[in-house]
């Protein structure tokens, strides 16, 4: 896993930077892993747009992925690392030794050839996915369950980690990617290790069309709009006046939009850093 920059041939090369694609093994992904997509444009059913600069953007399959981890107790080999469109992070095929196949979110340093393991029986090595009551006090995890049984929820991004920091009774005390403190059920599980890719946030796309390519449009600012399409648009040349507010008028900046008494406060012990 690396990084290339590449010479200013062109305008769209100058400030390009990609990655080299060092850990990936195959481009060609498991067939009876992927499905196909549609891409909605930002439209919901009635053909009306509901997001804003969603469009375009190469044709892509989706890749199924284990995020349970549920085949409990039987070993299984890594078969490749590969590229996967709709996430940035690798994904790893493993063949396990009853003959089933599954893609599950490559973890940083995974390799082809290695053995992985789930359950009780699993040890705390990288890509075992454990039980939080199991597994060693301080360890880096990731993919990490809310609900038992419901897959991991947390920590799926290129390089985001969490940390286990200690039990109380039923609760794990987990330190999240944000730098919140919060409690989960040690009958969830969690994988061991890093996300792979940590280094995706460095990439540079280098030109307008790659990022259309990735079925972006462009994104337009409140304060160039008119008064009719957005509270901060209108005003004479460059005068925007206003306070600074999404288009449906909640404040931005600085304005919490979490509700006062929602359930899950009760599980956070320290609040994310500002």
């Amino acid at each position: 896993m690396g990084l290339k920059k590449f010479k200013p041939t062109t305008p769209g090369q100058r400030h390009k930077v990609n990655s080299t694609y060092s850990e990936v093994t195959t481009n060609v992904p498991e067939k009876a892993l992927t499905k196909g997509t549609k891409k909605s444009g930002g439209r919901n059913n009635d053909g009306k747009m509901t997001m804003r600069y969603i469009g375009g953007g190469h044709k892509q399959k989706y890749r199924v992925i284990d995020f349970k981890r549920n085949k409990l107790e039987i070993p299984a080999t890594v078969k490749t690392i590969e590229y996967d469109p709709n996430r940035t992070a690798r994904i790893a095929l493993l063949y396990y030794a009853d003959g089933e196949k599954r893609y599950i979110i490559a973890p940083d340093g995974l390799k082809v050839g290695d053995t992985v393991v789930s359950g009780k029986t699993a040890t705390p090595t990288v890509g075992n996915a454990m039980y939080l009551s199991d597994i060693p006090l301080g360890t880096v995890i990731h993919n990490i369950e809310l609900k038992p049984g419901k897959g991991g929820a947390i920590a799926r991004g290129a390089g985001t980690y969490a940390q286990l920091n200690a039990r109380d009774g039923r609760y794990a005390i987990v330190k999240m990617p944000s730098g919140e403190t919060r409690m989960i059920l040690i009958t969830c599980m969690a994988t061991i290790g890093a996300v792979s890719n940590s280094e995706h946030s460095l990439v540079v796309s280098g030109k307008a069309g790659r990022t259309r390519w990735m079925g972006r449009r462009p994104r337009v600012r409140g304060v160039v709009m008119n008064p009719v399409d957005h509270p901060m648009g209108g005003g004479e040349g460059r005068n925007a006046g206003g306070h600074p507010r999404s288009r449906n008028g909640m404040p931005a900046k600085g304005f919490k939009t979490r509700a006062k008494k929602k359930y899950s406060d009760r599980f956070i012990i320290e609040k994310r850093k500002k």
